[in-house]
């Protein structure tokens, strides 16, 4: 395989997941790891994305609220979020992780809703600090990682225990329907356990290429999902096994 085709292959992963590791490009390119290395330190100079231990980030993973940003599938995310805001009521309490569905999510939410957040988000606490001055925003602590800015741990998972949430958006890396919804990193897998379990009702917004795929950790079954939010129409084909499953569709 070309080193150009490589190239495509590991900005196209790290688009639709925001993070990649080297051992899983090593397997899915059949190249060696001082390869995958090279390409990875070539890639980060020319800005395309942020080389960290282990693997890389997106530019846009890492957020520090630049609205200027190119948005990957920004105009289908858009579509995802004015879905997702129409599923809240005045006074709900929301429990909501980062990632830049949710962010367009918050971006977009009616200044006149009063609602209160609860995030383990930094970039999230932010960006709807500055959304209104109506909604109540508690950012949950915890050890924050560096390359999601998503708090975690003990800490965090003890915090959640001690809320009952009306909703719950969580940010969906990877969605299938036999292994659910699963992440690449098991402290953030642990901690959206830890959110799943509060809340009463739970929604995933994601974009469409996101599913039928899996990673390492196990999240949630499917079926714990209660509305699954995509950019699709809801009659869509593609959508057609999890409608079987039993998820609302929006």
């Amino acid at each position: 395989m070309k080193k150009t085709e490589r190239h495509q292959i590991i900005l196209h992963e790290l688009h639709l997941h925001n993070r990649v590791l080297l051992s899983d490009l090593t397997r899915s390119l059949n190249v060696s790891i001082d390869t995958v290395r090279r390409d990875l330190k070539e890639l980060d100079k020319l800005k395309h994305l942020k080389k960290v231990h282990g693997g890389a980030v997106s530019n846009g993973f890492n957020i520090h609220l630049d609205h200027t940003r190119e948005i990957y599938e920004y105009e289908n995310k858009s579509i995802i979020a004015k879905k997702g805001i129409s599923l809240l009521n005045h006074g709900d309490v929301v429990l909501i992780t980062g990632g830049s569905t949710n962010l367009e999510l918050a971006k977009l939410l009616p200044r006149k809703m009063n609602l209160t957040f609860f995030t383990p988000s930094l970039p999230m606490a932010v960006e709807l600090l500055n959304n209104s001055s109506k909604h109540e925003v508690h950012l949950i602590g915890g050890k924050l990682l560096r390359g999601s800015q998503l708090a975690t741990g003990g800490s965090t998972i003890n915090v959640l225990s001690e809320i009952t949430a009306d909703i719950c958006f969580l940010g969906t890396g990877y969605m299938d329907i036999e292994k659910g919804i699963t992440e690449l990193d098991w402290e953030i897998a642990q901690m959206k356990k830890a959110m799943v379990k509060s809340s009463k009702k739970l929604i995933s917004l994601t974009i469409s290429k996101k599913l039928n795929t899996s990673n390492r950790f196990k999240v949630c079954d499917i079926i714990a999902t209660d509305t699954l939010v995509t950019e699709l129409n809801p009659d869509s084909p593609n959508l057609e096994k999890y409608h079987k499953a039993g998820l609302q569709i929006l």
